[in-house]
């Protein structure tokens, strides 16, 4: 067993945990976190997307050990205007993907303002095109993309649809 300390939504935790064991696993069995989902913990859906000191990651891909010391948010800590967003532009239906959608955008949108790139070329101000792309890796299983796209258009300042 290894301890580790991170703060996780604001509270400093100190937990034991074996090498082996997943962020995501960490947050969800030791911290009760239910917001990030395990939906394929093979790094392709999207849902255990948290913030990580500001950076998103797929927490089931992370080792909890890797973030001793780390910031961790998950949708429990979040307080941000793209869930209103999300409410407002119907960005979701069953809700399994969301916290991992917002907690995405959250990234996202940091991302683009540091001027970090992306495939799509040159897309400043933020595009459609560019949310789509960057957005790639969060997979909403009931099709709720454009609603998801607008709303975080609309946080970016943009019209929307």
């Amino acid at each position: 067993m290894t301890e580790i300390r991170m703060k996780v939504n604001g509270d400093v935790e100190a937990l034991d945990v074996e090498p082996r064991v997943s962020l995501l696993d960490a947050l969800r069995e030791r911290l009760g976190l239910m917001g990030p989902k395990k939906g394929c913990d093979q790094g392709a859906c999207g849902a255990c997307t948290v913030l990580a000191d500001g950076m998103r990651i797929n927490s089931c891909l992370a080792l909890a050990v890797q973030y001793d010391g780390s910031e961790i948010t998950t949708i429990e800590g979040v307080t941000h205007p793209l869930q209103e967003a999300f409410v407002r532009h119907d960005g979701f239906q069953c809700g399994y993907c969301t916290s991992g959608q917002i907690c995405s955008a959250i990234g996202m949108l940091a991302e683009h303002e540091a001027g970090m790139p992306s495939a799509v070329a040159d897309a400043s101000p933020l595009t459609e095109a560019e949310v789509r792309e960057r957005m790639s890796g969060n997979l909403c299983r009931c099709g709720a993309y454009n609603g998801i796209v607008d709303a975080i258009m609309d946080v970016a300042g943009k019209d929307g649809r």
